[in-house]
């Protein structure tokens, strides 16, 4: 009876693993680690971005609540800008002039009143409201490009108002009523020579000091 040769790869009933298969379990070995590395790497990026995130928005909504960034709503009207326009301007004839009149004084009516007033002296007045706007003038008198002519001719019968321009593309005025506000200048008194537009109280002429 033959004899079976012997296994290499068994000694007493033992498997022996030689270097090739030492070898490809190292590789195995080192293919798992890397792709448990890899997986953490990631892990950490993930986390990373989620954390830049929730600090950038915290950061954004504490500048919103805050008033340090505003968020533009639709229809909202153009904020003003530090724009003054040099002129000179002529006092043109009042019926050319469209005007809204906002109360910011807190006093029921007046908007109304002082609406009526300007219609007497051939304003055209396009409505009243109520305004949340705040300053230590009398009035702001609100205009863009266009109602330059007429922010001038307005300002003129509203001593102690300033002027601050914004971007509409008409030539409609806003006349802002703020606390100080006393009354419209007498018709008798308006000046009508040609000048510029006040657009701080410190450039204000003696003319345009309430109650004078």
């Amino acid at each position: 009876m033959s004899r079976q040769p012997k296994d290499p790869s068994e000694y007493h009933g033992h498997h022996v693993i030689d270097g090739e298969e030492l070898r490809a379990q190292f590789q195995a070995d080192d293919g798992a680690r890397g792709s448990w590395t890899f997986r953490r790497v990631r892990h950490g990026i993930f986390l990373i971005l989620l954390v830049a995130l929730v600090v950038v928005g915290a950061g954004g909504a504490f500048a919103v609540l805050g008033g340090y960034l505003k968020i533009p709503q639709p229809g909202s009207a153009p904020s003003p800008t530090a724009t003054c326009p040099i002129g000179p301007f002529d006092y043109s004839g009042p019926d050319a002039v469209r005007v809204r009149v906002l109360n910011a004084t807190g006093k029921e009516g007046l908007a109304k009143d002082v609406g009526d007033a300007l219609t007497q002296r051939k304003f055209t007045v396009g409505g009243v409201d109520n305004s949340k706007a705040a300053g230590s003038a009398a009035a702001i008198i609100v205009a863009g490009p266009a109602g330059e002519s007429g922010a001038f001719t307005l300002q003129r019968n509203v001593p102690g108002s300033v002027f601050m321009q914004d971007g509409r593309g008409d030539a409609t005025v806003d006349l802002v009523l703020l606390p100080a506000f006393k009354e419209l200048r007498d018709p008798g008194l308006v000046d009508q020579t040609p000048g510029p537009l006040v657009c701080s109280l410190a450039s204000a002429s003696p003319t345009a000091t309430p109650g004078k």
